[in-house]
């Protein structure tokens, strides 16, 4: 079983109810088709692969020594430690299940929350550290010539790394090899193996690129005078940062940490890494740790030296490293934080033109592509960064204009991967006219350069710039690639893209303040954030979804949200014949979310003898109550199997007018939440 927990759990309900009550055992999506297409593998990984994650063989003695649990559900002691790890993990499944699907923001949001609250230990710690990037993306990128969405980017990355650590034999043997993974069997091995790489692969992948604000003011002021056509170079003003050492300096329990881990005193993060990079490479590639160190320090304070551009994959290393100092603690910081670190220092510029100079002029300069053996998380990263070029928001001048693939289909299998890249069958004209002069170029005996049209043209080109650069990247000896472009209509209908919009970057607050909506307005931030915060990961997802949905729900009534002031009528407060269409809307989200978490119908939780002396409708019975359905986790209005939207708004409409009341009235609240959190207002189209 791949939630063992779960169905611990199960098996102890049955044993003492004499009934199989729940949990059910969650679907994995493709279940026994062993497909290798991305969605399949990378879910696959995380369903089968990772069983047992974050599981505490102490905490589970002490449970069943004590007969007291230690697990959160709705409320803290209701279900087994174990039982809510297994939870956790299942609410990242389903996160990346439903991005995936739409790869749009909101919902790479969700994979980022959960990944935080299981090796973080809470999301509201670094929050900032996400949303920033988030935040200057989407207000600050429209100022570049050229740049494209980083935020989902960095989640298609993380499943693409899933999926081919899922699929390729070889890379699990090497990441096994290169940390030196054993257990008693080979189970328990892959096991603890893709446990660890869940880890370390998602705190890099995930945070490879949370260094862009730095990048961005820097490619703001380049791009004032790009607009004009000047190339950057000997002669543009350029910004660069100073006092540096502020950000890069380790503070006392830090230099402990790296002396007891390396035999040896660090003054800066940027001289860590520096000697990390050249342990792993410098015989190599040629060069030493004091070379590495004086390029690591000209980043970001000489950008001239570097073609004029400041490379975000040294802020980004730093700023994350800081994040684990505050959130792990330095005597948590292990050499595998530090290879997630070196990784993504390494990612953008570092390795291609300072260590392996890939596209020099003179090929004897040129050094061997990275290998896999040389720093499996490096390997992974710059493999799945070049490859993720598919389904990103283009926010540059010039990037909003240009051809890039809308979508992918990947094919794992056999260790190798092949990627047909779509493009929009609206732009055939484009590339009609590309393949046009291209054939005319190649009849002209292939004079001057070759015509160009971005992506498609590095995909569909003889050359097969697009392979054959990742090839001069990675070494692709073991994972053989394959890559053709197409096209296809574009079909935005699983981007869930409505009329309401905003600089909606407060998720976190808003959803803290709408499961304190029945709390006093006198309640402090921080009182709110605590009982948020005592809620389990699924519980805290759900109130997060709920408050994500509300742009579907004013779309279905003709309504919007806005935080410009428009000439439409304002809404104050909804009508019960407006919520009489959006409340059977948020009925479904409750169902669905039910369903794919694992939970059954049943009223057994309410009927099933307490022990004796304790009555149903004393406090402790109605508490008693609440824990048995956590466990059981089935519930009275749940519904089972395939049910269609007609299906779940009958049932809906057949609820007392109590259970209907929560799928409504609490969204009235929203209205006065959104204006004290974004500053929102809702507005009638008519």
């Amino acid at each position: 079983m791949a939630y063992t927990a779960l169905e611990k759990m199960r098996s102890k309900n049955l044993e003492t109810y004499g009934k199989n009550v729940g949990p059910a055992q969650p679907m994995l999506y493709g279940s026994g088709l062993e497909r290798a297409d991305l969605k399949s593998a990378a879910l696959r990984f995380l369903h089968e692969r990772c069983e047992e994650l974050k599981f505490d063989a102490k905490i589970e003695a002490k449970e069943e020594a004590t007969g007291m649990l230690c697990g959160t559900s709705l409320m803290p002691n209701q279900i087994p430690y174990n039982m809510q790890m297994d939870l956790n993990r299942l609410c990242l499944e389903k996160a990346l299940e439903r991005f995936i699907d739409s790869g749009v923001a909101e919902d790479a949001y969700d994979v980022y929350y959960c990944y935080l609250e299981i090796f973080f230990g809470r999301y509201g710690k670094s929050k900032k550290m996400v949303e920033l990037l988030s935040e200057f993306e989407a207000n600050g990128s429209s100022l570049l010539m050229k740049h494209r969405d980083h935020y989902s980017h960095s989640v298609y990355v993380f499943a693409l790394g899933l999926a081919i650590y899922e699929t390729n034999a070889i890379f699990r043997r090497v990441f096994q090899e290169y940390y030196g993974i054993r257990s008693k069997n080979e189970k328990q091995q892959e096991r603890k193996a893709a446990n660890l790489f869940l880890e370390f692969w998602g705190l890099t992948s995930l945070f490879h690129d949370i260094g862009y604000p730095f990048e961005l003011p820097f490619e703001q002021v380049m791009s004032y005078f790009e607009v004009n056509k000047q190339d950057r170079g000997q002669g543009s003003l350029y910004i660069a940062y100073r006092d540096v050492d502020v950000f890069t300096k380790l503070g006392a329990a830090a230099k402990k940490q790296f002396q007891k881990l390396y035999k040896k005193d660090f003054d800066t993060i940027t001289a860590l890494l520096a000697f990390d990079v050249t342990d792993k490479l410098g015989a190599q590639y040629d060069f030493t740790e004091e070379k590495m160190l004086d390029v690591l320090n000209r980043k970001p304070v000489e950008p001239d030296d570097f073609g004029y551009f400041m490379d975000h994959a040294f802020f980004s290393a730093v700023r994350l490293f800081h994040e684990l100092e505050e959130s792990v603690k330095a005597p948590g910081i292990t050499k595998m934080h530090v290879d997630a670190l070196s990784a993504i220092i390494m990612h953008n510029s570092l390795f291609k033109f300072s260590i392996s100079f890939y596209k020099a002029r003179d090929k004897a300069k040129r050094k061997r592509p990275l290998r896999m053996e040389d720093h499996p998380l490096a390997f992974m990263l710059m493999l799945c960064d070049e490859l993720q070029c598919w389904d990103r928001t283009a926010y540059g001048r010039n990037s909003r204009t240009e051809l890039h693939p809308m979508a992918v289909d990947f094919d794992f299998s056999g260790n190798a991967i092949r990627a047909c890249y779509y493009y929009d069958e609206a732009e055939q004209e484009k590339i009609n006219e590309f393949r046009k002069d291209y054939k005319a170029w190649e009849k002209g005996g292939e004079k001057g350069d070759a015509p160009r049209l971005k992506a498609y043209s590095d995909m569909a080109e003889k050359e097969q710039r697009f392979t054959s650069d990742i090839k001069k990247i990675v070494d692709l000896t073991e994972i053989p690639l394959h890559v053709v472009p197409d096209t296809r209509r574009n079909d935005r209908t699983n981007k869930h893209v409505f009329l309401s919009s905003s600089n909606f970057l407060h998720l976190y607050d808003f959803a803290v303040a709408i499961h304190g909506k029945d709390r006093s307005q006198d309640t402090p931030t921080a009182e709110l954030e605590r009982q948020f915060e005592m809620l389990s990961l699924e519980y805290q997802l759900s109130t997060l979804n709920r408050a994500k949905n509300f742009s579907r729900y004013l779309d279905a009534i003709d309504c919007f949200y806005t935080d410009k002031p428009v000439d439409y009528e304002m809404v104050t407060e909804f009508t019960p014949q407006q919520a009489a269409i959006f409340a059977p809307l948020e009925h479904e989200r409750w169902i669905r979310e039910h369903q794919a978490m694992g939970w059954v119908y049943g009223k057994d939780y309410e009927v099933v003898p307490l022990p004796k002396g304790i009555k149903s409708d004393s406090p402790e019975g109605v508490e008693m109550r609440k824990t048995l359905r956590e466990q059981m986790r089935c519930h009275h209005i749940a519904m089972d199997g395939s049910v269609t939207t007609e299906d779940i708004r009958d049932h809906y409409l057949a609820l007392p007018e109590e259970f209907q009341d929560k799928d409504w009235k609490p969204i009235n609240s929203m209205l006065k939440l959104l204006k004290k959190f974004d500053g929102l207002r809702i507005y009638k189209l008519d």
